[in-house]
């Protein structure tokens, strides 16, 4: 009977630690381990704003990156072969959006997968009596469930022009945290008084970007932006990131506010004071 019982409270242990501790403890042990060299050569030559980043930040970045690789599972899709090329591409810009918040931000990504260049999607809808059927072209999705898709074209196309208008990985993983509250509405969780300045600040520039396009005149964001709240969001985070100097001369409110989530200035390339 004390043998039982013996074993019985040592599983329970070991299941306690596994659900509760082992997590953190497995990361611990990753980072470790030292980072490659030629890791960090990549991140060099493929992150533009890598370099720009303190030397602290850099650390943070890489042990980010270090944890993406070794959790995330990257698919070759049609054919594309994935080397450390794309994954560190990918890890990188992703991890951007993360370098000043919590790694568990991503612990629902669960698999990459890339393709050579924008692939063709079947989409089916049904509004319960006719089911509509779409060919799309795409660069890229996101998903509830962990998975996200991505052409590796445009990929690239977004790490060579670090200042222009689309950045394919950071839209991708931008969707991964508005989905974090379960929903990606463009308002990833916030709480009390950042909450409500968020969907005051975000409503009124979606609806100034919305009447700007209504009215033709020169929109302050790509019109895709428009399309809905979510891709709003996301569309910004691409803005954000690559053309900060413009989104914070034409909505410095926005700015302000995406700054605040993100708790990062890619302006001066540094995260924000603590208090």
């Amino acid at each position: 009977m004390l043998t039982y019982t013996l074993c019985a409270l040592a599983g329970i242990a070991a299941f306690g630690f596994y659900l509760f501790f082992y997590r953190d403890w497995r990361r611990r042990r990753q980072l470790r381990q030292p980072f490659p060299t030629h890791w960090r050569e990549r991140l060099h030559a493929q992150v533009p704003l890598y370099r720009r980043l303190p030397p602290h930040l850099q650390h943070q970045l890489e042990q980010h990156v270090q944890l993406f690789l070794a959790e995330k599972i990257f698919y070759g899709c049609d054919g594309f072969e994935v080397d450390d090329t794309v994954r560190l591409t990918i890890a990188g810009h992703a991890c951007l959006l993360i370098l000043a918040r919590r790694f568990s931000d991503f612990d629902d990504v669960r698999s990459i997968l890339v393709y050579p260049d924008e692939y063709h999607v079947r989409d089916e809808e049904s509004d319960g009596l006719v089911v509509s059927v779409s060919h799309q072209i795409r660069a890229g999705e996101a998903s509830s469930y962990g998975q996200i898709v991505l052409a590796w074209a445009d990929c690239v196309h977004g790490a060579v022009h670090p200042h222009g208008e689309h950045n394919v990985i950071l839209h991708e993983f931008a969707h991964q945290l508005d989905y974090l509250d379960g929903t990606a509405d463009g308002a990833p969780p916030l709480k009390g008084e950042q909450a409500q300045h968020w969907q005051h600040t975000m409503s009124r520039a979606y609806n100034h970007l919305i009447e700007s396009i209504d009215h033709h005149h020169e929109p302050w964001l790509d019109p895709y932006g428009a399309t809905e709240p979510a891709e709003f969001f996301a569309v910004l985070t691409e803005t954000f990131y690559q053309q900060p100097n413009h989104l914070k001369v034409h909505q410095p409110e926005v700015y302000a506010a995406l700054r605040g989530f993100y708790r990062f200035d890619p302006l001066t390339a540094n995260t924000l004071p603590q208090g």
